[in-house]
């Protein structure tokens, strides 16, 4: 496989996983993107400039993450490996639960496919795959790539993910706090079994927001309902569970986004063109927010895009 460009530009969405039920299988792509260009050089090795979050925390060498996913891409694909110098511009925090991670290694499995000969042969389906392969679990890779509500599941055949419906009155609100929680530590403190019980309502509570999400927003309260993973994480978050609670008894389906510890406000657009989220959040901070922010996320429905520039 031979390279057919030099210069790819992406744009990548941050992503929220689980939605409360729908663990390591449902998420959402939300309007707040990383934009970044990989450009195939002479020389050797990989240089990364980054402005915005993580700059001057994350690598900037072959241990970058967006690297790491381009040289996996073009070795799936038998391409030749070429230096690399990228520039990134990111705006999804790290370490909040908002898919940053997911979004990098996208972003470099798309930048991979707009250099080679034959974008096809790195098509949605292997995207995906590979993006599993290194995040792991494809929740917030899927939406990422695909844009909207996705739901994702593995079988014989590999990693699957399917586009889901939203209903133009969801609004996403991320309320986004000031400290950082590694994904590792989050899934620390899961147990290794759950009473059967509590298997059966995550069934059907993710069930009833593939319901809600697509044509029932009203049912989004009692759609978001986990016992699953959200409880047990309470030791390491215990300011977002706490924010959680206090939104969901004012009505609010409100849960911890992914890994935590943003928490996702799915709030339903009012008649006056604000929320019915507005007030709740508002109440629950008292105008004191000590370095969290609320920031209203609509879904984007695109996903991860790539323009590539042409070899002369």
């Amino acid at each position: 496989m031979r390279l057919a460009a030099d210069r790819v530009h992406v744009r990548v969405p941050a992503t929220s996983a689980n939605l409360g039920p729908g663990f390591d299988a449902l998420g959402v792509a939300l309007s707040l993107h990383d934009e970044l260009e990989v450009r195939a050089v002479g020389s050797p090795g990989a240089t990364v400039e980054v402005s915005g979050e993580g700059a001057g925390q994350v690598p900037d060498d072959e241990k970058h993450l967006v690297v790491r996913a381009v040289r996996l891409a073009l070795d799936h694909v038998g391409a030749s490996q070429v230096g690399l110098h990228l520039v990134c511009h990111n705006r999804i925090p790290h370490g909040r639960g908002l898919g940053s991670s997911a979004a990098a290694v996208v972003a470099g499995i798309l930048a991979a496919r707009g250099l080679i000969s034959d974008p096809d042969a790195l098509d949605d389906d292997t995207c995906l795959a590979l993006a599993t392969q290194m995040e792991g679990h494809p929740d917030n890779a899927a939406p990422a790539l695909l844009g909207g509500a996705t739901v994702a599941w593995s079988d014989d055949s590999g990693v699957r993910a399917a586009r889901l419906p939203v209903h133009p009155d969801v609004l996403p609100v991320a309320v986004v706090p000031p400290q950082h929680l590694s994904t590792r530590t989050a899934r620390s403190v899961l147990p290794a079994q759950v009473p059967h019980g509590d298997a059966a309502f995550e069934a059907g509570r993710a069930a009833l927001l593939v319901e809600a999400l697509g044509r029932r927003p009203d049912l989004l309260l009692p759609a978001t309902e986990d016992r699953l993973h959200q409880e047990y994480r309470r030791a390491v978050m215990p300011d977002s569970l706490a924010l959680v609670g206090a939104l969901r008894r004012q009505g609010v389906a409100a849960v911890v986004s992914g890994a935590g510890p943003t928490v996702l406000v799915l709030a339903r657009r009012t008649p006056d063109g604000g929320t019915d989220a507005d007030a709740a959040i508002a109440a629950a901070f008292g105008g004191v927010m000590a370095g969290w922010r609320v920031l209203p996320l609509p879904v984007d429905p695109r996903g991860a895009v790539a323009e590539r520039s042409l070899l002369h």
